[in-house]
């Protein structure tokens, strides 16, 4: 039953640090663009062209 004092703030913590980076990205604008990296995998602008 110790080990929960340590435990129990330590997932909290954990949690809490998830949440902070999770709402950081948001700000940042990591999720504006959903569709942007699935159109640009298919798109051929870096090939060479023969001339």
């Amino acid at each position: 039953m110790n080990v929960l004092v340590y435990l129990i703030p330590a997932a909290l913590f954990l949690g809490f640090l998830g949440l902070l980076g999770f709402l950081w990205s948001m700000k940042s604008g990591q999720y504006d663009d959903l569709d942007g990296a699935a159109v640009r995998v298919l798109s051929d602008d870096d090939l060479k062209k023969d001339e």
